[in-house]
């Protein structure tokens, strides 16, 4: 572990520029830019809440502003598309870097790291435009935000230990990388992202406990909602899962890569 750390700290001046150089290269010639990263997730809220607020905004109890479904999709929609975006680009980051595995000499970890601080930057910019958006919806925010903060870092340890586990087995069965499309979006409408949790049945609640990714968005929901706290036990649930999950995902990595790089 201290070996990866010592490396990523050498190559930190290659990891900065990867992400430099990323940002700017995916909206070349574009004429909003960065904007589109914040255009498309709030098109997708403004898609939902136009077609099931008038439905579900009645089931959202202790939200005293009429645009409440809005600003719950939201809030779960800022963990999810952190988490996603992710797993989805750590499934495939091995394979689309196989030639520069090769040729060149550098720390393999430095390729999820480059990932996540994409998406970090990304999702930063989304954060900031929810937050926009909801002062112009009359939500203020308060000083439970700073919740957001280890929340975000529980997302990430989930999302990188997830994508890692599934980018190495990609590596050598392929079959993977047309599989977990399908699971990630099992996995959305299995989060209560764009539904309350009330409308769920109480036998059906339980089955909620299976879903890594559920106490993570209620967390984020509480928190920039309802301007209350997490759930001590969901939070601790959360943080053990993920950072479980990201050691197994990092060990996994230091078993796997030299054989990634004969497979690749």
């Amino acid at each position: 572990m201290l070996g990866m750390l010592r490396g990523l700290w050498q190559y930190r001046s290659f990891i900065g520029s990867s992400i430099k150089n990323e940002f700017i290269a995916r909206f070349a010639r574009s004429r909003l830019g960065g904007l589109w990263m914040i255009i498309h997730p709030l098109a997708q809220v403004a898609i939902y809440a136009l077609i099931l607020s008038n439905v579900l905004a009645a089931k959202l109890p202790g939200i005293d502003n009429k645009y409440a479904y809005a600003l719950y999709l939201m809030a779960g929609m800022l963990a999810w598309n952190l988490f996603s975006e992710i797993v989805s680009r750590c499934l495939t980051i091995f394979i689309e870097n196989g030639n520069l595995m090769k040729k060149m000499r550098f720390p393999r970890i430095a390729l999820p790291v480059i990932v996540v601080g994409s998406c970090l930057l990304n999702n930063l910019l989304l954060f900031v435009a929810v937050l926009a958006v909801f002062a112009i919806l009359g939500h203020e925010p308060t000083m439970q935000m700073l919740w957001l903060i280890p929340m975000t870092l529980a997302v990430v340890a989930l999302a990188v230990g997830l994508g890692l586990v599934l980018g190495i087995l990609n590596v050598f069965l392929r079959d993977i990388g047309q599989v977990v499309p399908i699971v990630l979006q099992v996995l959305f409408w299995f989060t209560p992202i764009v539904y309350s949790v009330n409308i769920i049945p109480e036998g059906l609640r339980g089955m909620l406990i299976y879903n890594p990714l559920y106490p993570l968005v209620v967390s984020y929901q509480s928190i920039m909602v309802y301007g209350t706290s997490p759930s001590l036990q969901d939070a601790l649930f959360a943080f053990t899962l993920a950072f479980c999950l990201m050691a197994l995902g990092l060990f996994l990595f230091r078993r796997a890569a030299p054989e990634m790089v004969d497979s690749l």
